[in-house]
């Protein structure tokens, strides 16, 4: 809990990013220089286990700024876990998925589903997808609900689809899937489970008869869905201090995630202040009592508060309020409009949970 929202500072991230280690086209430094272009305070690199030699911690730190964290993707064919804070390898080789998830945890480690209901491309991957199969599963910090390159490469069925996609890459890049959403706000019914979004960026080259380009840059990429930190204090220059922090934050779910390139979200803010001063921000848990939800958004846009899952109210502009009488998980979807395309997902806020 924070009694004074007011003195959050917000730091921006992208919490999924592959290198030369596996399958990405850059290096640690390459992408850190891309992330410094585009604005971003951190960045978290996540190879694949069964694809890169080792977890390569020595390429932390500070670069120019920007704050490099080296985390694991660990799965091969399914049930692909984004883990965090990693003190040695993890192979997911012969382990179940919640072995993975157990070994993880074992080393003070968290983690969070990725994509698990992804669709593939159905153009040049034969619409392959790394989905989740077994739900099961317990003991994950989350779940990934907005990953972009797994929304953008699955309405690529055909070179048209391609061209099309590509030239209006960020304003037809769909939200999280209504499946995910929907199986996120089930889990936080029984207990905090936090949400992130990640661009999934590879800067990969594509190669089609005789072709080659790089479709979707690390630039464009780490400029598209990242998440948006909230921390108490200035993010500390010493590199072990900082790490923690970001750590805390992403286990906290005190964040929100946003397509960055439809439009800057920083200055997006929602909390909960109860009749007798309480207040929560996102990712925060407190026995019901009766308040007031604040919600204030960094340009006009369609403001949707959900509530267990379902839309109870709707405004347009760029501030609103909603007095509540009933405990909930509460939680917030923005919408841009844009001219031609019309409202477009932007912004998805972790929940406050008053329960």
């Amino acid at each position: 809990m924070n009694n004074d929202l007011t003195e959050f500072i917000e730091y921006i991230g992208n919490p999924h990013i592959h290198s030369v280690y596996s399958d990405g086209a850059g290096s640690v430094s390459e992408i850190a220089q891309s992330a410094k272009r585009v604005g971003l305070d951190f960045i978290i690199l996540n190879d694949h286990d069964y694809m890169t030699d080792n977890l390569h911690l020595e390429d932390e730190g500070f670069y120019k700024g920007v704050l490099a964290l080296v985390s694991l993707e660990i799965g091969e064919r399914f049930h692909h876990y984004l883990a965090y804070d990693l003190k040695e390898m993890v192979r997911s080789e012969s382990l179940a998925p919640q072995e993975v998830i157990d070994r993880v945890e074992g080393q003070g480690g968290f983690g969070f589903l990725a994509h698990p209901f992804e669709k593939g491309m159905p153009f040049a991957e034969k619409s392959i997808a790394y989905t989740w199969n077994d739900l099961s599963v317990t003991g994950f910090t989350g779940v990934c609900i907005w990953n972009y390159s797994s929304r953008w490469k699955e309405r690529v069925k055909s070179p048209i689809h391609g061209l099309f996609f590509l030239l209006f890459k960020s304003q037809m890049l769909k939200g999280p899937s209504g499946k995910t959403l929907s199986f996120w706000d089930g889990l936080c019914q029984e207990r905090r489970v936090a949400a992130i979004g990640g661009s999934d960026a590879h800067g990969a080259v594509f190669k089609w008869h005789g072709l080659r380009f790089t479709p979707l840059s690390y630039d464009h990429l780490l400029n598209s869905i990242n998440v948006h930190v909230l921390l108490k204090k200035a993010l500390s220059m010493d590199f072990g201090e900082a790490k923690e922090e970001v750590y805390g934050v992403l286990r906290q779910g005190r964040l929100f995630i946003a397509h960055d390139n439809l439009a800057p979200a920083k200055g997006f803010r929602f909390y909960y202040v109860s009749e007798d001063g309480l207040c929560l921000a996102m990712g925060e848990e407190q026995v019901f009592q009766p308040g007031t939800l604040f919600i204030k958004t960094p340009k006009d846009a369609e403001i949707r508060l959900l509530r267990n899952g379902t839309l109870i109210k709707r405004w347009r502009g760029d501030n609103a309020s909603y007095r509540i009488e009933e405990k909930g998980v509460y939680r917030v979807e923005i919408y841009r409009y844009l001219f031609v395309f019309g409202w477009r997902p932007w912004i998805f806020s972790n929940p406050i949970y008053l329960r």
